[in-house]
């Protein structure tokens, strides 16, 4: 009797039948299937290590039927004791068996120490616990360009979309706080491209380079060559690790000596602790200083100190770091060109295209330069140079340090007789950033058809109107999923771009960041941590010493020996840090949201970030993204309005975000407000509630950019404390940035109750701008080495000026109080001299920031120079100088001829002054000599006592000047009011009459 497999006997009455070689006999015969085993999928009281955090695990559910998978194993199961509990599984990265996905924080945690002062974003990014690739930084959702299906499906005349890649087709602008935004203005840096915060950082092109760290070079700059101790082992959870530790002794301003430390940590994760600690910040030590393994207890508690080992002295230890740090700096980049004739759209017809055609060979000869490769000494990106095997001549330029060697298709040999053509496809298919060049009528590019594991970026440019004086060309991007966004943004349509430098500038700069961001792809990322690795392990195994952690503690190592100042410099010393401090926050740009409301829109949505504010910038970071989504310079910051636990701060334009804190009430906003104070220019702002008048006027004007240029007397405006050279920063709770003017001016008159945020004027009474505004009215006014503005003859008319210049015009004469000539373009020539500055130095002191001041030889400069006084008498200051019309015009109103020249003066007179050089006119700027007969001031002292006696004249001149208007305006205005108060009385009387007509019923014909 056969034997069934669901025991003795057939499943059906009688006799089990023959056997038979018929499979669908066979199929029929099968036993039925045993009971199935019930599955419960009761949660767990307690939570098991597969349960995703935050989930409903705590809920009921129903009973939930078995998975196919469940129902067809079950007779497996029906064997086996039954489990004590049904492990849940909530997650589908557990089921996948990866780590759970753990619920973004409200709240980003900071890393410990509370002060460490970090010296760049990455470090800033530093995670001890860091996640796996898949759900880590370098993922799809965390480079903040996560491909979505419209993104994929994108097209164009240029580019087909393509699954697993991204299509920027223009207009796209940059990811920022709350999403796209549009591209910063120089001399601001887009937000990829931010990567120091210690020093600063300045933007000294039109396209700035992206997703480089810059911080990479901390070592060298900071360790290599200097006295320091490196420290290396192998952690238990960590991983090989790598600690470099320096102290670093400076002079205070007050005379102490200020100590710190600076400190490297290197894991295998691609990010590295970078920055420094004041010793002040740390609990008191002996007075040699604080031990290794003291500070790295406070520094980095999550090291296992036991593991570490000093290391040995062999100069391979530090050129083994520098090469470790550096590996993601390089200054030699590898693009891919392939030419694509009108028809053609696939991989193997652009590759078998053997010669170039009129319209590439214009766009090869705008890109770069075409070199002999034999001979050729420059980077060759892996192009034969000795016997002209892989082409005789090839493209290379250079762009912002950068050596760029271009793999031309055309360039390439080519093989008859072969599709595949692998001596060209050898070379382009292995660069990562690829330029697609299109003649007019190709077919638009696919990236699906190229077949390479590392291309992940194509730059496709179609040409318009080729070798014509009006040649054009529009470009379309195509990226990996895992390769993030990456500047200049494109324009709308993708151009077009002229055949000029700007277009190689922009094209140059896209390529670069192109390959920079594509570092940040799973599999460079895969394989840049494996190198890290090796580099790491070989350090801890080959180059270290016996002299473990505790030993080196005890003999007191000199470069952390010296002595200890021992009394600190007070509270708040951790606060002027020159590295960046960070807070956990939650921003949003735009509109002000509640404490502890939920923001609607994109516009407010609050996003989970790091605070990270330094001597030079100010940064938002998306910890779980890996990016930078909000920057500004610390000396673009206007002014904060800040309560307990939330802060709006204004920068720029006037532009706004908020942050909102955690923990305690008012202690995290009262150290942002104490760090803004000493970094920044910027003040608290006031909150004001102009109510109207009887005739419904405010009783201030203000121009289109929301400066106050005119308070009227004994109105509710000035009872406020309004005063003119304020600044409007929001109206009716919106910034004004984000108002039209013909908005604002309909809330200035309509609203009932006008609630403004007003920023005050400084303490010589000027208006309160940006660096950035600074720096773009210094771009837009006329060259002060040139010819003198035009002047109108009247001697009381103001030269009339588009808004901008008119503003500044009247900040030059009468924005302080003294008036002092030339304040605003002092204050320009002072930012301008800051940002061109080379010194890599942070602007704040040992002891205490101390903000740059106006020069004195620039205030000196500003003096209208006299005419030459002849050999018998001192002539008045009021005589009359070359082209003027009269004496009287010329000292009613000299600001003009200041502004004229005032740089040119200024050079003169500094380099008289240092040189004790006669002074030269201001008509001849290269120094004449003066003749014989002119008496010249005997030393260094009476000429400066010479041109203050003239500053001071010029001072009471512009002074009676100014209150000489001053009274014709008073007038004017007084008049303006009397003719409303007359035309009101008269209308009333006018009505008046009519109504009494009326009621006496004579005829009002005549009165009409």
């Amino acid at each position: 009797m056969p034997m069934w497999a669901g025991g003795v006997g057939s499943p059906r009455r009688g006799m089990a039948p023959a056997s038979t070689d018929d499979l669908f006999a066979r199929k029929l015969r099968q036993p039925a299937r045993p009971p199935l085993t019930p599955h419960t999928f009761d949660p767990r009281p307690v939570r098991g290590p597969l349960l995703r955090s935050g989930s409903d695990a705590g809920e009921a559910r129903p009973p939930t039927p078995a998975s196919p998978r469940a129902r067809a194993h079950s007779h497996e199961e029906a064997s086996r004791p039954a489990a004590t509990s049904t492990r849940l599984f909530t997650d589908p990265l557990a089921l996948l068996g990866l780590p759970a996905e753990e619920p973004e924080p409200d709240f980003p945690p900071v890393l410990e120490p509370r002060w460490f002062a970090h010296y760049d974003v990455q470090s800033l990014l530093f995670d001890w616990a860091p996640r796996s690739q898949g759900t880590g930084s370098h993922s799809e959702a965390s480079s903040g360009t996560l491909a979505s299906a419209d993104d994929q499906a994108a097209s164009s005349d240029l580019l087909h979309g393509a699954p697993g890649f991204v299509c920027e087709l223009g207009g796209e602008g940059e990811l920022g706080l709350g999403g796209p935004a549009s591209p910063p203005v120089p001399p601001a840096l887009p937000n990829a491209a931010v990567s120091i915060l210690e020093e600063p950082q300045n933007r000294t092109s039109a396209y700035s380079l992206e997703h480089a760290d810059l911080g990479a070079g901390y070592y060298r700059k900071y360790f290599y060559g200097k006295e320091h101790q490196n420290f290396f082992g192998m952690d238990e959870s960590l991983g090989p690790v790598a600690v470099s530790l320096r102290r670093e002794e400076k002079e205070g301003s007050g005379g102490g000596t200020l100590h710190s430390y600076r400190v490297i940590v290197r894991t295998t994760q691609l990010r590295t602790l970078r920055g420094t600690i004041s010793e002040d910040a740390l609990p008191p030590g002996p007075p040699r200083g604080l031990s290794p393994r003291k500070l790295l207890e406070h520094v980095a508690p999550q090291l296992s100190p036991s593991c570490l080992r000093l290391g040995s002295a062999s100069p391979k230890v530090p050129r083994t770091l520098l090469t470790l740090d550096e590996q993601v700096l390089s200054f030699q980049r590898k693009v891919g060109i392939l030419y694509c004739r009108a028809g053609q759209g696939s991989e193997e017809e652009m590759y078998n295209n053997q010669e170039a055609g009129p319209a590439f060979m214009q766009f090869l000869t705008l890109l770069g330069d075409v070199v002999r490769l034999k001979g050729f000494e420059s980077y060759r990106a892996q192009l034969d140079t000795k016997t002209d095997s892989t082409g005789t001549h090839s493209l290379y330029t250079t762009y912002q340090d950068h050596e760029i060697m271009f793999h031309v298709s055309t360039m390439l040999p080519y093989t008859p007789n072969n599709q595949q053509q692998l001596l060209r496809k050898r070379h382009i298919g292995n660069d990562i950033v690829t330029i697609v060049f299109q003649e007019p009528g190709s077919k638009p590019f696919c990236p699906a058809t190229i077949r390479s594991h590392f291309q992940h970026v194509f730059l496709v440019v179609r040409a318009h109107a080729p070798c014509t004086p009006h040649t054009s060309y529009r470009v379309a991007v195509s990226r990996t999923q895992d390769t993030p966004a990456f500047g200049p943004a494109l324009p709308a349509g993708g151009g077009p771009f002229a055949a000029n430098a700007d277009f190689r500038a922009f094209l140059l700069a896209k390529a670069l960041n192109g390959e920079q961001a594509a570092g940040h792809a799973r599999q460079f990322h895969a394989m840049a941590t494996r190198t890290r690795q090796q580099y790491l392990q070989d350090l801890a195994t080959n180059e270290v010493t016996t002299t473990s952690l505790d030993s080196a503690s005890r003999f007191g190592l000199p470069s952390l020996g010296g002595r200890r100042r021992a009394a600190p410099r007070g509270p708040g010393t951790e606060l002027q840090a020159a590295g960046s401090l960070v807070w956990g926050v939650r921003a949003a740009s735009g509109a002000r949201v509640a404490a502890g409301a939920q923001a609607s829109g994109p516009e407010g949505a609050e996003v989970p970030c790091l605070l990270g504010i330094s001597a030079e910038a100010l940064v938002l970071v998306a910890p779980r993204d890996g990016r930078v989504v909000f920057n500004c310079a610390c000396r673009d910051v206007l002014a904060w309005t800040f309560s307990e636990q939330q802060l709006d701060l204004y920068h720029g334009r006037g532009e706004a975000i908020t942050l909102r804190f955690d923990g305690s009430p008012g202690q995290a906003v009262g150290e942002v407000v104490a760090r803004l104070q000493l970094v920044s220019r910027g003040c608290e702002t006031r909150e004001l509630a102009l109510p109207r008048d009887g005739q419904g006027r405010l009783g201030f004007e203000v121009d289109a950019e929301g400066f106050v240029t005119h308070v009227e007397r004994f109105t509710f405006a000035e009872t406020a404390g309004l005063r003119p050279g304020a600044r409007l920063l929001r109206v009716c709770g919106q910034t004004l940035p984000s108002l039209r003017p013909e908005a604002a001016a309909q809330l200035l008159r309509s609203a009932p109750k006008v609630c403004v945020t007003v920023l005050p004027p400084d303490e010589s009474g000027r208006p309160r701008r940006s660096f950035s505004e600074l720096y773009m009215l210094s771009l837009q006014e006329p060259s002060r080495r040139g010819a003198p503005e035009p002047v109108q003859d009247e001697v009381q008319g103001v030269t009339l000026l588009p808004t901008t210049k008119q503003l500044l015009h009247l900040c030059l004469q009468d924005g302080g109080s003294p008036p002092v000539p030339g304040d605003l373009a002092e204050e320009r020539t002072e930012f301008l001299h800051s940002q061109n500055s080379l010194s890599p130095r942070s602007s704040l002191s040992d002891e205490a920031p101390v903000l740059p001041t106006t020069t004195p030889d620039l205030l000196l400069a500003t003096t209208a120079k006299p005419s030459v006084p002849s050999a018998d008498s001192e002539a008045p200051l009021t005589q009359d100088r070359p082209g003027s019309p009269s004496g009287s015009e010329d000292k009613g109103n000299p600001a003009p001829e200041l502004r004229a020249s005032f740089l040119p003066r200024t050079l003169s007179l500094r380099n008289s002054i240092s040189r004790r050089q006669p002074i030269p006119e201001s008509g001849d700027p290269k120094g004449t000599p003066k003749s014989d007969a002119e008496p010249e001031p005997g030393n260094l002292s009476e000429k400066v006592s010479h041109l203050e006696s003239m500053l001071r004249k010029l001072q009471e001149d512009l002074q009676k000047e100014k209150a000489d208007r001053a009274a014709l305006e008073e007038e004017v205005r007084s008049l303006r009011h009397n003719n409303r108060r007359l035309q009101a009385e008269s209308e009333s009387a006018a009505t008046r009459l009519l109504l009494a007509s009326k009621q006496l019923g004579s005829p009002t014909a005549d009165l009409a």
